[in-house]
């Protein structure tokens, strides 16, 4: 049997911290949890064409400060931010807390795992041919600045009765250094034939310092500076 390990889960608090940063004692940790796990998929659900990365939650006394990475951010902004006070009024609703909105733009989607592994999953949808659709997303990484990326789809590919898992790797993804600063995502596409899972892997250098939040930190550098971040 595999003994795999999530790239994500392995690296926390060495280069990369949660996606919920909160703190809560006895009863209240499932209450809060439970909350999280519906306001993601709330602004997921609503928000498909926004191209959502990731949402981050921080809860510091009374407030919950939601930002939302996503890589066409004007679609949940909307005229004039209309929508995006739809949106606060409506988390509201989901927890007794204070909502603040904070809206952050993904630059490069070409080296965000997630949006790869969707950007995938969205064209086996529409019937894109699963091959062109895997090499065109890694040539993109390689493009954009990746050190190194591996896409992996499993399921029916093509319609075949038999389902299998076909994967292209470029450059280095190194899984077991844990000072590599790996992105990691997953997705499912919807086919006639039945769901085809996507995983992505997408290496973007190495952390020397131990720097649980460095990841966030280079993320947000390159939103500023609009290059590729130094290391």
């Amino acid at each position: 049997m595999g003994h795999k390990s999530n790239p994500i889960g392995l690296r926390l608090q060495i280069n990369r911290t949660w996606d919920s940063r909160w703190y809560a004692e006895g009863r209240d940790y499932a209450g809060l949890l439970k909350e999280d796990i519906e306001i993601r998929k709330y602004i997921v659900d609503t928000l498909p064409q926004a191209a959502i990365s990731k949402v981050v939650i921080e809860r510091p006394a009374k407030l919950c400060r939601i930002s939302i990475y996503a890589a066409r951010p004007g679609v949940i902004i909307g005229k004039k931010g209309a929508d995006i006070e739809k949106l606060r009024s409506k988390l509201a609703k989901m927890t007794d807390s204070e909502v603040k909105l904070n809206i952050v733009e993904i630059r490069k989607p070409e080296i965000d795992a997630k949006l790869v592994a969707q950007g995938i999953a969205d064209q086996l949808v529409r019937r894109v041919a699963f091959r062109r659709a895997m090499k065109r997303a890694v040539q993109s990484a390689l493009r954009l600045g990746a050190e190194g990326i591996k896409i992996t789809c499993g399921g029916r590919l093509g319609g075949a009765e038999i389902a299998r898992v076909e994967w292209y790797r470029e450059g280095r993804v190194p899984l077991h250094t844990l000072r590599a600063n790996v992105d990691y995502a997953e997705a499912e596409a919807l086919t006639a034939y039945g769901i085809i899972g996507i995983k992505c892997w997408i290496f973007k250098g190495e952390i020397m310092a131990h720097d649980p939040m460095a990841q966030d930190r280079l993320m947000m550098e390159a939103q500023t500076s609009g290059v590729r971040p130094a290391r």
